[in-house]
């Protein structure tokens, strides 16, 4: 049958594929609409198994939080261009799995990728791998996070290249919360406070600082002393409540929230950053 221009224009219309990508597969379908997408995906499919060696770095990372304040979520979708992060498409697909998980609060990532995606009869993960279809990219929903807390501040950071959101005992001012979450951001912490640093990394800072003191000649029975006091350093530099805070430098993050409330501190924290 013959396949004519509008026919082709029509299928891009509802997938977003290539004129040519199109026609072929209206083709391959007889003119069967709903065959020709079924091929389309299956060509997304075929592309997702074939760049899965691919370094899908790039992307844009994504927080929100429910209208209550109570739950904060957050997302990676990566591509591999920058060229494709900033498509207005594939910033649309991210920030509506955003919403999806805010709306639906999954515990993982698996149970968000099963979730419908709006408007189609289609999972997340099923969107994915249309989106590689069209765009021709690897594409991956890498990293989706959530806390839940009494109150959550989230931060994006112009280009959606860097995030971070921050759980609060007590519901506090927004500017507190955004305050905190722009420390996280711009601090890179490693953990919330020393109790929550992994023990292989502290063992790994004892024994650096004893090697350290060592090499500059302190005696072998002091060295012990001296790694914990750089690991005491190292605990101010990298964990979020024991930082310096960036907008008062005589505060320590864990200072700040109790001059605001005695009672106020951060009880979790997510930050991601593709740079």
């Amino acid at each position: 049958m013959t396949i004519t221009a509008a026919d082709v224009n029509k299928l891009r219309s509802i997938t977003g594929a290539g004129m040519m990508d199109c026609k072929k597969a209206l083709t391959e379908a007889n003119g069967d609409f709903e065959a020709a997408i079924d091929l389309l995906r299956k060509k997304g499919q075929k592309v997702a198994a074939s760049r899965g060696d691919r370094d899908a770095a790039e992307g844009l990372v994504i927080t929100k939080k429910t209208d209550d304040g109570k739950t904060g979520v957050l997302i990676v979708l990566n591509c591999e261009t920058d060229f494709v992060a900033k498509n207005a498409d594939f910033d649309k697909v991210a920030n509506t799995i955003c919403d999806i998980a805010v709306a639906n609060k999954p515990a993982t990532i698996d149970e968000l990728k099963a979730i419908t995606y709006p408007g189609t009869d289609l999972t997340i993960a099923d969107k994915i791998i249309e989106e590689i279809g069209k765009i021709g990219e690897k594409i991956d929903l890498s990293t989706y996070s959530i806390i839940n807390a009494e109150f959550i501040s989230c931060y994006n950071h112009p280009g959606n290249k860097l995030a971070a959101m921050v759980g609060f005992n007590k519901s506090i001012a927004e500017e507190v919360g955004r305050d905190v979450a722009m420390q996280a951001a711009a601090m890179a912490p490693i953990a919330l406070d020393e109790s929550s640093v992994p023990e292989d990394v502290k063992q790994r800072e004892i024994e650096v600082g004893k090697e350290q003191a060592v090499n500059e000649g302190k005696p072998a029975d002091m060295a012990e002393k001296i790694a914990m006091g750089r690991l005491n350093k190292f605990y101010k530099e990298a964990t979020l409540l024991n930082q310096e805070f960036i907008k008062d430098g005589k505060l320590s993050v864990a200072q700040y929230l109790k001059s605001v409330d005695k009672d106020l501190t951060a009880i979790d924290f997510k930050r991601v950053s593709l740079s």
